[in-house]
């Protein structure tokens, strides 16, 4: 019942935050209710101060909430499907080396630097940091969220090209992420020397290449019975139990659950849809768009209240804007070197750089993240940079990325006769 009690208290919230937002703010979804989160909790913090006792009921409503639990083993499959489901196929292809190079090099080189930076800059805020804590950073604040880019960037008016680019990066680079953080915690945990190069192969394989593949299998079956009946009843229930029955499975054989679910929307929704009646194609279309819309909601609520059970000083606030800038300047660097040697072989738009390294949001994987590290690790540190950070990307990056691109775009000088950039 208290678990009944609690899902009902926030999704009431996410219903009246969505309403006061569509009636009166106007801002994107995802947006608009981290906003009204966040001020309604720093209004809280204020009573809190002022010795309201009610807010420390609220406080505890949220402490009760694993949001590590809660996203990454919960919403995160479903969310990562319906972004799968809903992507241009073709498109991707056509962007696959892109896609392909930004999420796994991109990402790794982005860790290195972000961790080198960050571990030069904490001394001088008398914050010395051991090397291996700052990879963990790196790590986890180096995938852009695939929750935060399809919320915002796919209503941004970005060219298609690039917005595939984005998009599909951020669909598979937290897997990545994932992977590369789950090794580095546990060299962090039991020292280099308990873990061996073979070890972190051996976890790549079976988390990255083994959530591909199931995702793949789980993909061409899915597809295969959805295209061999006509009833929208049986083929949404069909879909539902794909997600639930496939991240399971993937958890049992401890590969890349959002991985495979990603591979399983790509590949449901490119060859799911050939057979597919009209009919059925809107109800399934229709209700995956509801489920992620509702998930969203609860999830960028649960991200604004977290300001309530968070350690962050205003030491922490300081170095989490500056941490802000050494991820920019990671997130440029990451991007700007792939596209340079990608450059060679094929044409961009000349904004490419800018719109990527903006509009790489980072959202709820980096704080899940975050808050998954155990007690004995600088915890509190790294959870409060990483907050400002997201809350940062989020916030400011997701409200200026849409007339950043408008920008950009008018500037840009139009050459018809120029071949077609990609």
């Amino acid at each position: 019942m208290e678990l009944y009690t609690t899902f009902s208290i926030l999704l009431v919230v996410a219903a009246a935050f969505s309403y006061l937002n569509f009636r009166f703010l106007h801002l994107p979804g995802t947006i608009g209710l981290m906003a009204l989160a966040l001020l309604s909790s720093l209004a809280l913090v204020a009573l809190g101060w002022m010795g309201v006792p009610a807010v420390l009921q609220v406080a505890n409503v949220v402490r009760t909430i694993d949001f590590h639990t809660v996203l990454m083993q919960v919403m995160l499959s479903f969310m990562l499907f319906a972004g799968g489901l809903h992507l241009d196929a073709g498109s991707l292809g056509r962007q696959r080396l892109p896609v392909l190079i930004l999420s796994t090099l991109g990402t790794l080189l982005s860790t290195t630097l972000v961790a080198t930076s960050l571990y030069v800059t904490l001394p001088l805020f008398d914050l010395p940091l051991d090397f291996i804590y700052c990879l963990l950073f790196g790590a986890l604040i180096s995938p852009t969220d695939p929750i935060a880019v399809l919320g915002i960037l796919t209503r941004a008016g970005i060219e298609k090209p690039l917005e595939i680019k984005i998009v599909g990066e951020s669909l598979f680079n937290d897997g990545v992420g994932v992977v590369i953080f789950a090794t580095v915690l546990s060299v962090a945990q039991g020292g280099a020397e308990a873990v061996s190069g073979w070890s972190v192969l051996g976890l790549f394989l079976r988390e990255a290449l083994g959530g591909v593949g199931l995702g793949l299998g789980l993909g061409y079956g899915g597809a295969l019975l959805l295209r061999s009946i006509d009833n929208y009843k049986v083929e949404v229930l069909l879909t539902l139990a794909l997600v639930m029955g496939g991240t399971t499975l993937a958890t049992s054989l401890h590969t890349s659950g959002p991985l495979a679910m990603v591979m399983a929307g790509i590949i449901v929704g490119h060859q799911g849809r050939r057979d597919m009646s009209d009919v059925t194609q809107e109800y399934i279309d229709k209700f995956w768009e509801i489920l992620d819309e509702i998930f969203n909601a609860l999830l960028f609520v649960l991200m604004g209240l977290q300001i309530l059970v968070l350690d962050i000083t205003p030491l922490y606030l300081l170095v989490g804007l500056l941490a802000v800038g050494l991820v920019l300047f990671a997130r440029l660097v990451s991007v700007g070197l792939p596209l340079a040697v990608l450059s060679l072989h094929r044409q961009f738009t000349e904004n490419s750089l800018t719109i990527l390294t903006w509009g790489g949001l980072r959202g709820g994987i980096s704080v899940a993240l975050a808050l998954s590290l155990p007690p004995t690790m600088p915890r509190d540190l790294l959870v409060g940079i990483t907050y400002v950070v997201v809350v940062f990307s989020i916030l400011v990056q997701g409200l200026t990325i849409g007339p950043l691109a408008t920008y950009l775009q008018h500037k840009q000088p139009k050459r018809p006769d120029s071949p077609k950039a990609q």
